[in-house]
Order: C-alpha cells, then structure tokens, then sequence
C-alpha cells in the first residue's frame, strides 16, 4: 500500500496515540470542581501549554475546538460580527481565491444570511495571493474592510503564501488578519507571535494527532463574537465540554513533529522531488502545479495535471493497484467540479478537472514513490484512452 494523502489526514504518531488512550480510562470533566474533573482540567492546561509553545504563542491565546473547520468558522464568522458590531460599514470580507472551503463556505453564508460583501482576492500562476490586488482593495475604502483570511500553504497545490506581507498590509489599516495553518504546521515553521496574525486555525489530525482535535490561536486583545453559546469554556469565545484525551494528543503530535520538523521537511522535500521527478518521466506530458520552486511550496506536495484524464477517473485507477492520492477536485451528489484553486490560478476547465494531489508524510518512504512510479504510466493510459472513447461517443 501506498498512501499519498497525508493532507486529507495522516497516520496518528505512536506518542499521540499513548497521550490519548492514557486519558480515555479517566473520568472528570474538566470544569468540575471535585478532584477527577481537576485532574482533566490540569491535562487541558498543559495541552494548551506544549500547544503554545510548539507555534510561539501565549497559554491564553489558545481557543480549543473540534478542529479546523470549527477554528476557521470562529474566526472568519466571529470577526466579521464583533467588526460590524463596532462599526456597521465594515462589511467587507477579504478571502484569498483559493482558501479551503472551511474558509470559503463560512465567507459565503455570510454574504447570504448576514449581508457580508465577499471579495476573493486573486492568485497568480502559481497559487499565491497578489500582494498588488490586495493592496489596491484595501486603499479603495479601508474603512469598510472587516478582515482578511488567508492561508498559509495552499492546501491542494502547497504554495506558501506571503502570510508577513500580507499581515504588514492590512495592520496598516488597522485590520484584522486570520490564516488557516492547517497544512503548514507539520512541516514549516509556524510562529504565531512573529507572523503578527490575529488568528491562526489548526488541526490535530494534519500532524499525527486524533481527529476531532483542533485549535484557533486568537490574540488577547481580538475581538471574537462567539458561534457556540454555553458554558462559555474557552475565554468566552468557545463553549462546550473540553476533550482532555484529544488535546492530549493532539498536543503530544504537535510537540514531537516540532522537535523533528527541520529534518523532517527535508527528508520529505527530497521523497517529493524524487516522486516529481519519476511521474514526470512515466507521464513527460503531466504539469507539475503550484510554485515550481521547491522550497516556494509545502515539502510534501506535489500536485499534478494529466492532459486528456478526468482526476476522478485516474484516482480510481491508482487505488485499484493500492497507490491512494487525492483528486483536486470536489465532488458533490457524484458530480466532479474542476478544482477551484486552479481555475482561480487561470488554469483551464480541463486542466483543472485532470488533477492529482499526492502528499506526503511521516509513514512515506522510497516505497511510496516506488509504486506510484510504477502505476502512474499504465492508469493515464488507460485513464486517457477512456477520455477518447468518451469524447467520441459523446
């Protein structure tokens, strides 16, 4: 078996998997006062704690969440209210064009239900935010801007995004700024405190950790109007009960992946340009998408088009000889949509629809390339002559 989809979800590390299971036995929650639910408190706190330092923030500064969806959700919904709240002009919501849909969907319900004016910010070639249309949006009328949400590594084509700039232009108007870390925590060095963001999601199951397990790292002084009404739990920003097992965890990952993380992103990087380089020998006419400079994108990614292939199509052909990847595209009541992230890059319908994402994590080895380089050659064969006779009966 190859698995190549280490961005969808990795295998939990053997020290996430021990934190957690040390914490399932116990009972206490942890906003009780007695001495189990003490217990389970002290478990969140030092979570919270080895959480901070592993990305260069305050213990107070990190929210818990069920993961990054929710993480996103807060901040993206949470800014946009306590900004209109303060100030009813600022309705402006600033997204980059090829965000996750966690970020997307949240923006767009805004537009919908909340009267929020969304306006995607475009990529260039590459995937990478334009720091010049920026820049001309937020001097067209700062005043009416409620924030800004980018990522910090482009989750399909692992472009790293100008996250400083970007922070530098919108503080200059006093602007809020959030950014999905999801993908780039596991394998860049994320520092909350020196990326002078304001909100900064992640995930517990990106870098060997449990799934269900997330975290918005949110600045003291942010104003955040809360999406889930409670207990109040998390500095009023968050209710529900705290899963003491799963920060534990997801705790435990982040703390081991941060200590390896320098060797570790260049192990990956050389499997990622060897796997480049094999698929670009099997398939000569397969484009390589995102930055074409290794270090301009995630270590592990490496995201391909296939000329005349439906992604769909291709990825079946590879799961059937057990080489797993994802597709670039959504699918939706079994219809495939292009990837949303090329097309806003100016790539083609048919480029965009023909895409695979192979990423790469801590389970990888030469193996992994090994069987992708076999199988890939055969599966666009076969994937192109189906195009063909699809095309012609059609």
């Amino acid at each position: 078996m190859a698995y190549l989809d280490h961005a969808a979800t990795t295998p939990m590390l053997p020290a996430a998997i021990a934190a957690t299971t040390a914490e399932l036995g116990r009972v206490g929650n942890p906003s009780s006062l007695h001495t189990p639910g003490r217990a389970a408190r002290r478990v969140v706190e030092e979570s919270r704690e080895a959480l901070a330092e592993g990305v260069g923030a305050r213990p107070g500064e990190v929210v818990f969440t069920s993961g990054g969806t929710e993480a996103d959700n807060l901040a993206v919904k949470g800014l946009y209210w306590s900004r209109v709240a303060a100030d009813g002009r600022r309705r402006r919501v600033l997204v980059g064009a090829g965000e996750h849909h966690a970020v997307l969907d949240a923006a767009a319900w805004l537009s919908r239900e909340q009267g929020a004016q969304v306006e995607p910010l475009p990529l260039d070639a590459v995937g990478r935010v334009r720091l010049d249309a920026l820049a001309e949006s937020l001097a067209r009328d700062p005043g009416d801007v409620a924030l800004v949400s980018v990522l910090w590594a482009n989750n399909e084509v692992g472009t790293i995004q100008p996250v400083a700039e970007i922070v530098e232009l919108a503080h200059a108007y006093g602007i809020p700024v959030h950014s999905d870390a999801v993908q780039a925590a596991g394998q860049l060095d994320v520092r909350f405190a020196t990326s002078g963001l304001d909100a900064l999601t992640l995930t517990g199951h990106k870098i060997g950790g449990p799934v269900g397990a997330g975290a918005l790292v949110l600045r003291r002084d942010a104003d955040v109007t809360p999406v889930l009404h409670g207990g109040g739990q998390e500095r009023d920003v968050r209710s529900g009960t705290l899963d003491a097992a799963a920060y534990a965890g997801f705790a435990a990952a982040l703390t081991e992946v941060v200590a390896g993380r320098a060797d570790e992103a260049v192990r990956l990087a050389g499997l990622r340009d060897e796997l480049v380089r094999r698929v670009l020998d099997a398939v000569p006419d397969a484009e390589l998408n995102g930055d074409p400079d290794p270090a301009g994108r995630l270590p592990g990614n490496a995201h391909f088009s296939f000329p005349g292939c439906e992604g769909d199509s291709l990825l079946l052909l590879l799961d059937a000889r057990d080489v797993f990847c994802s597709t670039g595209s959504a699918c939706s009541a079994g219809v495939a949509e292009p990837s949303h992230v090329l097309l806003a890059m100016g790539a083609s319908e048919e480029r965009a629809r023909g895409s695979l994402r192979f990423s790469l994590g801590h389970t990888s080895t030469e193996a992994d390339v090994d069987a992708l380089a076999e199988a890939i050659g055969p599966a666009v064969e076969r994937a192109s002559r189906a195009g063909v006779a699809a095309h012609r009966v059609s």
